[in-house]
């Protein structure tokens, strides 16, 4: 056993054995949904909402949608921390989630992540629709069965597939305005997908050792640096193809055309880049473009919603 491992386990006794508060208790659970990930729930869902009503929706039902959301997305993380929690205590990156310190027992997340599932259901069903209800229910089910029970550790392909769980948010936002689907949400679940793979490739550079320990293979711990890269390109060339559809699907304006281009051609520039990095020898430096592409579509939703309240 090394010195780092047994610094963790020393780690993770002492924060089990800690006394134990309200305000500790609340902050573990709240870990278990990865609140990060929340963030890019709002991010794309309230934009579309605002696209989908031609301007500004009523504020009760964005904060229904949102709500119901946001315990939906916490639903699937917390399924998914329950079910990796074996390979989550062995990776530097999610050493420190609550249940391989022990700050939740695998049968308190698994009660919390079913009591969510059910309570965001329902929330939607009766505060927006049952379309919206029924799309919730069906990306937690497929994050947590397709992705973490079946493809995560069996394929290299896994984030690929398994991405689709999160393009449900735009649909949802939509369906939650309209009660029915179109072609522009179906652009902007496309977008989402395309984008997934060069967000989180390059995080799987980054910590490629992690996931070659735990036998999960993510393709920057099976590839190389430069084969990682191509497909990052490959994939940001199509996601920017992509947002330029939405154009004269949905009548885009002076506004999003301007920043699906500029901001488009910077995540485009950055995955070239590492690329290059890669064949040249040098560090690629992953992690500027894991950055690079949660600031492209922040920058880039934020213009959607934008948009239609402008009247050019």
């Amino acid at each position: 056993m090394d010195i780092s491992t047994t610094a963790r386990e020393a780690t993770h006794t002492a924060a089990a054995t800690a006394p134990r508060t309200l305000g500790r208790t609340i902050r573990a659970y709240v870990a278990l949904t990865k609140p990060r990930v929340l963030e890019l729930l709002l991010v794309t869902t309230v934009p579309v909402m605002i696209l989908a009503a031609g301007g500004l929706p009523d504020l009760w039902l964005v904060l229904a949608t949102v709500i119901g959301g946001s315990l939906s997305a916490g639903s699937a993380a917390a399924f998914n921390m329950y079910l990796d929690r074996d390979i989550d205590a062995h990776m530097h990156r999610t050493e420190k989630r609550p249940l391989v310190t022990g700050e939740v027992s695998p049968r308190g997340a698994l009660i919390f992540a079913w009591t969510l599932a059910v309570v965001s259901t329902v929330w939607l069903w009766f505060t927006t629709n049952w379309l919206a209800a029924t799309l919730s229910a069906a990306a937690i089910f497929f994050y947590v069965v397709i992705y973490t029970m079946i493809l995560k550790r069996r394929t290299e392909q896994n984030i690929v597939w398994g991405g689709i769980a999160g393009c449900f948010p735009v649909i949802i936002g939509w369906t939650a305005v309209t009660g029915s689907l179109a072609w522009t949400p179906f652009i902007l679940f496309t977008l989402v997908f395309l984008w997934t793979p060069p967000h989180y490739w390059p995080l799987s550079m980054k910590y490629k050792d992690d996931y070659d320990d735990v036998d999960v293979p993510m393709l920057g711990s099976t590839r190389s640096g430069s084969q990682v890269g191509l497909q990052v390109i490959l994939y940001a060339w199509a996601t920017v193809a992509c947002s330029l559809l939405l154009i004269p699907v949905a009548d885009m304006g002076l506004v999003y055309t301007v920043s699906s281009l500029v901001f488009g051609g910077w995540f485009i520039y950055e995955s070239h880049r590492l690329y290059n990095r890669a064949v040249r020898g040098t560090e690629p430096r992953p992690m500027r473009v894991f950055h690079a592409s949660i600031t492209y579509l922040t920058l880039l939703f934020v213009a959607i919603a934008i948009d239609p309240l402008l009247p050019f």
